[in-house]
């Protein structure tokens, strides 16, 4: 089986790259739900039914992330460096509303209260959420004013976040990785 190309988003413009909304998904594509309760069982908990929150992970650093685009197959990842740089371009820019169901339809009223980078996994409030945290994770704690993403959030419907964003990177895909043997060739043909 052919080893997939993994692929490096970066920021390389700042008034450009970025994520501009969080969208709550049934299926996040970081394969990380709101909150882990242990590595064996993952499923949502409503954190306070009267708060209305929920918090997970939006990114997180050296995850190859599976994506299929124009008939190709790759995985792409995000450095410690852009999660961190991610997390600061989206409070900078104001983005704590823009809200979405499924990428599909924006939600009103819900919004992230709360955004940190993981600096040190055993002294970080994700302990508090059971997150099981690596350090570097982008969290984000976002209540949901919105009665009908309440519900769907607590019965299950929504699992956890999916950014909306813009990265450089993608350029990659186009140019093709020489195989192992093409290298061996190149290197026969310079040592010639």
């Amino acid at each position: 089986m052919e080893k997939l190309q993994s692929i490096e988003l970066t920021i390389k413009d700042e008034d450009e790259d970025g994520v501009f909304a969080i969208s709550l998904v049934e299926s996040p594509a970081i394969e990380e739900n709101f909150v882990a309760l242990s590595k064996d069982t993952i499923e949502f908990k409503a954190i306070d039914d009267e708060r209305r929150i929920v918090v997970g992970f939006a990114l997180v650093p050296d995850k190859e992330i599976f994506r299929s685009q124009n008939g190709k197959e790759f995985n792409i990842y995000f450095s410690k460096d852009t999660v961190s740089k991610t997390a600061e371009l989206y409070m900078k820019n104001l983005n704590l509303a823009n809200v979405t169901s499924e990428h599909e339809k924006p939600v009103k009223d819900c919004c992230v209260i709360e955004s940190w980078i993981v600096e040190d996994k055993d002294n970080d409030k994700s302990n508090l959420f059971n997150l099981g945290a690596k350090g570097g994770e982008w969290v984000v704690m976002m209540k949901l004013y919105n009665d009908e993403a309440y519900q769907k959030a607590k019965s299950g419907e929504y699992k956890g976040f999916s950014i909306e964003a813009m990265y450089d990177g993608f350029e990659q895909l186009n140019s093709k990785q020489p195989t192992e043997d093409e290298i061996i060739e190149q290197l026969k043909d310079i040592l010639k």
